[in-house]
């Protein structure tokens, strides 16, 4: 039986898989997409229930001199709108409008820690500089995006006078790659006041890309119709150029010395060139090096022990409601992206300490222990609120609400509760911790108006993206990353010990979120054009 063969496969459909495959059907290659779930998209998809919409991952989008370049340069249209983000502690609310927000949110934090205002003045300044920072690295559209040879003016206006200021501000920011929690204590001597500008940040999170987080507010845009049509205008680019996209299909093994990949149905695939745009610890699981030289067979499997070795960051707890209230209830109250605290308590250990050595002594936990605990976690918790209908109002029936709220969460910890046969029972529980919390602060109408209420866990997340323990950008950092992590190395990142296969997507540069996916995602596909043209 024959196998066909494609000039470059794609493994993976989420953004940065559709990226590479865009990029490489426009050059004319024969090009396969393959996708294990029946939706492309991966965390990056809008889906429907009931008439209300909402995102199965990624809330809004920043374009980080990215997004908009790629859409240009592939001449693909997408309408969009401004997603604008409010925070707030307790009754403490801010909309953040502009650079000018910046000093309320200052007089908000003082409100609250009345006691550390010269410590607040203190981090506002370091802010500020970060801020700074992010005008220069995001300052151009991305290179990666421009046709260098022809576009004169954008080298010689933009691109050269930005280097040498990317260069500078690139070693400012490799100095404040320490853990953000530890940072802020050598500023900041209340751990409530800590907590509530750091936790909901991923854990051991480096300091400037935390405290960065204020310019990306500014920056959030929304497709119109969902975050999932950027990925749908991909998978049509796609097609227009005659690539090819396999849903519902799961590559099990990779021959790498015959170029072949097997799926979960008995089929195979023969390949020129590999884009790795899935789980790495999948991958370097599933390929087989037998008949490879030894050097490259050894450095994969030196690289392969670190990989496995390696975990995944935070996962999210995601709760989705259909509420009967009229958007514009909702819309008195915040904007449609909402990041909310509802104590300035503060977590404190509950989800690093208690929770650590709940998981230590797992054997030993009872069902009562684990209630109190969560009933903590959800009230000192910091809240992630996206309301589609907001942003854009087809996205709910009328005169009704659709709620997304999230908070950072271990994906070991729900491992362990569907171990013990509790998962459904503390999933509910979570839920209606949460709807408890959010109707005694910010939105008091809430309970008596939900419809219908669903959830995704950890769980949920590794079962339909494939992500190691969950995660949502990709490795943790607190351990050593096994992947390139600067941003002047960001070409490396593709590259893995095989030369025909290279490697893209969230798992490819740490952190990764949707622009830097997008990113890996070019710059595998141009190493692959590069290398047919030589």
């Amino acid at each position: 039986m024959s196998i066909e063969k494609y000039d470059s496969i794609v493994v993976g459909g989420g953004i940065a898989g559709l990226t590479s495959a865009a990029f490489l059907a426009r050059e004319g290659q024969k090009v396969l997409l393959i996708e294990k779930n029946k939706e492309i998209g991966g965390l990056l998809n809008t889906f429907e229930r009931d008439g209300f919409h909402f995102e199965a991952g990624v809330r809004a989008l920043e374009d980080a001199g990215i997004i908009f370049a790629m859409l240009k340069d592939l001449g693909i249209e997408l309408e969009v709108v401004k997603s604008p983000v409010t925070v707030g502690v307790e009754n403490e609310l801010l909309n953040i409008e502009n650079l000018n927000s910046l000093n309320e949110y200052k007089n908000l934090l003082v409100r609250c820690f009345p006691e550390n205002e010269v410590e607040i003045n203190n981090l506002l300044r370091v802010i500020r500089k970060v801020m700074k920072h992010m005008d220069v690295l995001y300052g151009v559209e991305n290179p990666a995006f421009k046709d260098l040879k022809r576009d004169r003016v954008y080298i010689f206006k933009k691109l050269l006078p930005w280097l040498p200021k990317f260069i500078f501000t690139v070693g400012k920011i490799n100095r404040m790659n320490m853990p953000v929690e530890g940072y802020l204590k050598t500023i900041i001597s209340n751990p409530s006041l800590i907590d509530v500008i750091s936790q909901h940040f991923f854990k051991n999170t480096p300091t400037f890309f935390a405290l960065s987080y204020f310019s990306l507010y500014l920056d959030y845009f929304y497709p119109v119709g969902g975050v999932g049509k950027l990925a749908e205008a991909l998978e049509h680019k796609i097609k227009s150029y005659n690539g090819e996209i396999i849903n519902e299909t799961k590559i099990v093994e990779i021959l790498a010395d015959k170029k072949i990949l097997k799926d979960d149905k008995g089929g195979s695939f023969e390949y020129d060139n590999l884009i790795w745009a899935a789980d790495l610890k999948t991958f370097y699981n599933i390929t087989n090096t037998v008949g490879l030289p030894p050097k490259i067979s050894d450095d994969f499997t030196l690289l392969k022990s670190q990989m496995l070795e390696s975990r995944g960051g935070d996962s999210i707890f995601s709760l989705y409601l259909e509420v009967d209230e009229p958007l514009e209830t909702f819309g008195k109250i915040a904007h449609g992206h909402f990041f909310y605290t509802p104590s300035k308590v503060g977590l404190g250990e509950t989800h690093r300490g208690e929770l650590n050595t709940m998981l230590d002594n797992w054997s030993n936990v009872t069902k009562e222990e684990l209630r109190s605990w969560f009933e903590k976690f959800t009230k000192l918790n910091t809240y992630e609120i996206s309301i589609p209908g907001l942003k854009d109002s087809t996205l709910v029936p009328p005169g009704k609400t659709g709620m997304i709220v999230s908070f950072l969460t271990e994906y070991d910890l729900f491992e362990r509760i569907e171990k013990n046969g509790w998962y459904n029972e503390f999933r509910t529980e979570m839920e209606n911790r949460m709807i408890d919390v959010l109707t005694g602060s910010i939105y008091p109408m809430l309970k008596s108006k939900v419809i219908a209420q669903f959830s995704f866990t950890p769980l949920s997340i590794k079962s339909r993206v494939g992500t190691s323990e969950g995660a949502i950008t990709g490795w943790s950092f607190e351990k050593a990353i096994p992947v390139v992590h600067k941003m002047q190395f960001s070409d490396r990142s593709t590259l893995t010990p095989i030369p025909s296969i290279f490697q893209a997507g969230q798992w490819a540069f740490s952190p990764a979120g949707v622009p830097m996916s997008i990113l890996t995602g070019k710059l595998a596909a141009d190493k692959i054009t590069k290398k047919i043209k030589k």
